[in-house]
């Protein structure tokens, strides 16, 4: 299976990425903050049609609510213009975003709104609420559809980034969505969703000593922190179970015309 392979691979270079016969990086894929965790650049993956998404455009993260300065000025320099902010109110209220001034700040919290920072972990059925999430698609395009267009808007010399706390589901959700509609493999969008497991180790064990200590089993924690390919899977089933196919999804409900879907080949794809 291809995205094991690829698995095994960011693993092994999860800090400096090279050439491989397979995949290229030829830039490093996480941007290492001192206050954050899981920001990682989404170019690099090959497209069905033998392009490769363009470095330096579009990113991912978990929570910003704690960058420091030097962290602004990390931001600053790969010239974000755009953050969208997954999360909901609660979550929002106990961990504003810290950006660089002037940097474009939109929340799309639909889906989120009763997301919570005080959850009774002890008293939570893991496999139901994931599944359950997971298999939602009545939220997605009042959250996704907004951070397609500001994709659209970007200039050439702009960079957008989308996060919610972990980075792993919603953040995870729009990944796949946006390297769906760039005709990125599927075995790569695993991939890439799966890296979460990587690049937010640190954090992810501090969170599950948390929820230890509010009586969850260890197995249930980790599992529940974990980017288990499984839901990512069990979404782009609903998508297709719903929609008929994710073509048509990115269509009607992110309204991807053929004239839009150029556009986003031409700003963010490259044949080298």
């Amino acid at each position: 299976m291809k995205y094991l392979f690829i698995y095994a691979f960011l693993i092994i270079f999860q800090d400096s990425f090279s050439q491989d016969s397979s995949i290229v990086f030829n830039s490093k894929r996480q941007i290492k903050l001192e206050g954050g965790s899981n920001f990682r650049d989404l170019g690099g993956y090959p497209t069905t049609d033998g392009k490769f998404v363009k470095w330096g455009k579009i990113y991912r993260s978990a929570d910003i609510s704690k960058l420091t300065d030097n962290d602004l000025m990390t931001l600053k320099n790969i010239k974000l213009s755009t953050v969208c902010d997954l999360r909901g109110p609660d979550e929002l209220q106990k961990g504003p975003d810290k950006l660089p001034e002037g940097v474009r700040y939109i929340n799309l919290p639909a889906g989120s709104e009763q997301v919570s920072t005080n959850n009774n972990y002890a008293t939570m059925n893991r496999d139901s609420m994931m599944i359950s999430f997971y298999g939602r698609t009545d939220h997605l395009k009042a959250k996704y559809k907004p951070m397609f267009d500001e994709i659209l808007a970007l200039n050439n010399e702009q960079a957008l980034m989308f996060h919610c706390t972990a980075g792993k589901d919603r953040t995870g959700i729009g990944a796949a969505l946006v390297l769906s509609a760039l005709g990125v493999e599927k075995s790569y969008i695993l991939a890439d969703y799966e890296a979460t497991n990587i690049f937010w180790k640190d954090t992810r064990e501090k969170m599950i000593q948390g929820m230890l200590k509010s009586g969850m089993s260890e197995i249930a924690a980790k599992n529940m922190l974990a980017a288990n390919p499984a839901y990512i899977r069990f979404f782009l089933d609903a998508i297709d179970k719903k929609f008929g196919s994710m073509e048509q999804f990115l269509n009607t409900e992110m309204e991807l015309t053929s004239v839009k879907r150029k556009i986003l080949s031409e700003k963010f794809l490259t044949i080298k």
